[in-house]
């Protein structure tokens, strides 16, 4: 395995670590004003992620990180191709940031329901953009020779592929995010949540095969590095196998063990489009050899040496930070006085 195929890897594992612990956050947050009756039940939704969002954002700070910093060519094209609809993530981001910190700042009802209000939608947003964003660089984007996307406006990421993963992606997240709180609350708000969740499981498989089904019968060839490789089936193979334990559990009644298979559907599920693509990193639907790859648009070797040696010291931070703070808010959701 040469460095870029490594940082390649890392950076699928940053990223599939950001989908996994915002991804519930974004499901929370899709959830609050309907899951919550009355104002405390929404300070629970709200505080079961309170002490820990803004550390979950973490890992799309190290992506993006990793992705300027190895694969120098991909960021540049991303970022200048793709300039409005980053600006959106952005917006949704802050958004979501502004109201859950003004949420609390004033006893109104109508101003905690205009912050309920941006919260949710702000969370549905970003949940789309991000299935938005992973049905363009399955699908491929229009890059030249030059590196650079040819975009004529935001609409032209917008086709109807695109538009039914990020719709895939909010259901997935609902369902995640519905996982969670089974954890988090007690009493009526999780009784009502937990009935929810079959739905939102159904919803998922439902949307999930049928985005296999469109990428299979279309030409993405995203399906040939598995009838070529056979040892990645495994990918494809495990996340089904978490998707079954994770159904089991939820029969079960046992939802902390649904929440970790569930994180796990989700974790395979990047791994699983992620091996599809290599060694394409942004796959050109103008002509396949303008495609950037893994070897094509890695930084030099010496570039990649010199960040795997600050990974292998500053990752475990981040592990150990993360870890420390899910086991430290562990448990159920207990209002106090500082409690958003």
């Amino acid at each position: 395995m040469s460095l870029a195929d490594l940082w390649f890897v890392l950076f699928v594992a940053i990223i599939g670590g950001y989908i996994v612990l915002d991804g519930f956050d974004l499901g929370v947050g899709m959830l609050h004003p309907f899951a919550a009756k009355e104002d405390r039940e929404r300070r629970i939704v709200l505080n079961s992620i309170g002490p820990i969002w803004d550390g979950n954002e973490v890992w799309l700070v190290v992506g993006g990180g990793v992705l300027f910093a190895a694969f120098p060519v991909v960021y540049a094209a991303l970022f200048s191709g793709f300039y409005w609809a980053l600006m959106l993530v952005l917006i949704a981001l802050i958004l979501r940031t502004v109201a859950i910190e003004f949420r609390g700042k004033r006893e109104s009802s109508r101003w905690r329901g205009l912050w309920d209000s941006v919260f949710s939608v702000s969370s549905f947003g970003l949940a789309l953009l991000l299935g938005v964003a992973f049905g363009n660089v399955i699908s491929g984007v229009p890059l030249d020779q030059n590196g650079e996307v040819r975009l004529d406006s935001l609409l032209d990421v917008l086709h109807p592929f695109a538009l039914f993963l990020g719709a895939t992606t909010i259901a997935m997240l609902l369902m995640h995010g519905a996982l969670y709180l089974t954890v988090k609350s007690e009493g009526a708000l999780q009784a009502r949540i937990r009935r929810w969740v079959p739905w939102f499981v159904g919803a998922f498989t439902l949307m999930a095969a049928a985005s296999a089904v469109w990428i299979s019968a279309s030409d993405y060839g995203l399906t040939d590095t598995f009838t070529d490789d056979a040892w990645t089936l495994i990918f494809p193979a495990a996340a089904v196998l978490a998707y079954v334990v994770m159904v089991l559990m939820v029969r079960r009644g046992r939802h902390t063990l649904a929440f970790f298979a569930s994180s796990t559907v989700l974790f395979l599920s990047l791994a699983t489009i992620s091996a599809g693509l290599y060694p394409n990193m942004l796959k050109s639907s103008t002509n396949p050899a303008y495609s950037m790859t893994v070897q094509n648009a890695s930084a030099a070797s010496y570039t990649l040496t010199v960040m795997l040696v600050v990974a292998i010291i500053g990752i475990p931070f981040v592990l150990l930070y993360t870890a420390g703070v899910q086991y430290l808010f562990s448990g159920k959701v207990k209002l106090t006085d500082s409690s958003y």
